[in-house]
């Protein structure tokens, strides 16, 4: 096997991306280790997707029976893993249709075209526009990127899909202004992630699904962060207390394996007909085999109980450290999406504290300039998060005492 180092990314990879020195080889649980066998406790969890960490025995065992049963097949057919995680989805959720993709992006692709083909459909070609809020993130594909609230991303790419306003989020006078008959969807996080885990009001949530149902306009949740139990909840629509009618699944639904899931309701999902829209790999019987593993794994009542009670115990954890080194001045998000906003003389800052954690051994994430974001393991121990907060008092510590 052909040796290969971090100076290796420069020279064959697209630089869009600017990746750590560090070189992960292996994991288990919460912890990874790289190419010179230093040891990270991970509170990253590849950006809310490693759900039950790394190499959990129930995603290793169904990954390595299905690859020794049956890989792929077109969509000409269908497979048994795709139906049986299908018929969970559904039983877990408001669904009674599921679509599988490959990605976030890609069931957020496949979410939008949906709203406007029913409005088409239904109310004809006036009624097209879009409703998506600032600092929102849907993806990467040229539409998602555009509906996302980041003209950082979408910016710079020649003309972008139109019909789509962004406002603030928990603006309720904003929306109400913006929305109209001709409005077709709203796209929105149940609580937003890269955009620095801000969380809506109750009041702000229950408006937009008011004036969704008052404009004929459906409400699309992106739960690609927020869903398979990273609230508490197995999606977080569950504990606001609103009903969507498109729902968007990835991230943490295949645990690491790539795998991601569009899901409505029948009298919507009727207007994608045959030829309305296809993927080549979604449903595909590997990714839908690992996904019905990590399903079955955290939809169950003690893990989801379990998240709320590690919630606890990194508020604990960072209000104690901050009580020492007060570089923060709020923490926010649910469950184990949570972020911490740093104070006013950090402002600009949350790079440096992810680059000092990385050097004590501790992987973390940031959500924008100002907050650091943590998205670990639903199931990390209490012992790995000691043992993470250790690292990070000692991060913390060191930049505030420079």
């Amino acid at each position: 096997m052909t040796d290969v180092t971090r100076k290796d990314f420069d020279e064959v990879m697209v630089p869009c991306y600017n990746p750590m020195s560090v070189i992960p080889v292996r994991g288990e649980g919460a912890r990874i280790w790289d190419q010179q066998d230093k040891e990270y406790v991970d509170f990253a969890g590849g950006i809310a997707v490693s759900c039950l960490g790394h190499c959990h025995p129930v995603m290793v065992e169904a990954l390595t029976k299905q690859a020794n049963q049956l890989w792929h097949l077109s969509n000409v057919m269908t497979n048994e893993p795709a139906l049986r995680l299908a018929k969970k989805l559904v039983e877990l959720s408001f669904a009674d249709k599921v679509f599988f993709a490959n990605s976030g992006a890609e069931a957020n692709e496949a979410a939008l075209k949906l709203a406007r083909r029913y409005a088409v459909d239904e109310f004809g070609e006036h009624k097209s526009k879009i409703i998506a809020f600032n600092q929102g993130f849907h993806g990467r594909t040229f539409f998602t990127v555009t509906v996302g609230g980041q003209s950082a991303y979408s910016d710079g790419f020649g003309p972008k899909p139109g019909d789509i306003d962004h406002i603030p989020y928990n603006d309720i006078k904003a929306f109400e202004a913006a929305i109209s008959d001709e409005t077709c969807a709203v796209m929105m996080e149940p609580l937003q992630g890269e955009g620095g885990i801000i969380a809506p009001t109750s009041e702000f949530v229950q408006t937009v699904r008011e004036l969704c149902d008052k404009h004929n306009a459906l409400l699309i949740f992106d739960e690609v962060q927020t869903g398979n139990g990273r609230t508490g909840d197995f999606y977080a629509y569950q504990g606001l207390g609103v009903t969507p009618d498109i729902l968007s699944t990835a991230k943490s639904l295949g645990g690491g394996f790539p795998v991601g899931a569009m899901m409505t309701t029948e009298k919507l999902a009727k207007h994608l007909k045959i030829g309305t829209h296809g993927s080549t790999y979604g449903g595909n019987p590997l990714a839908c085999a690992v996904a019905e593993a990590v399903v079955g794994h955290v939809s169950q009542p003690d893990v989801l109980q379990g998240v709320k009670e590690r919630e606890g115990l990194f508020r604990t954890e960072l209000e104690r450290i901050n009580a020492k080194y007060p570089i923060f001045a709020e923490f926010r998000g649910k469950g184990l999406l949570l972020g911490a906003e740093l104070n006013d003389d950090w402002k600009g800052r949350s790079r440096d504290v992810l680059v000092a954690a990385g050097e004590e051994g501790l992987m973390v994430l940031i959500a924008g300039a100002n907050v650091v974001r943590f998205t670990p393991s639903l199931v990390i121990t209490p012992e790995e998060i000691k043992q993470g907060f250790e690292r990070f008092e000692a991060a913390v510590a060191k930049l505030y005492n420079a």
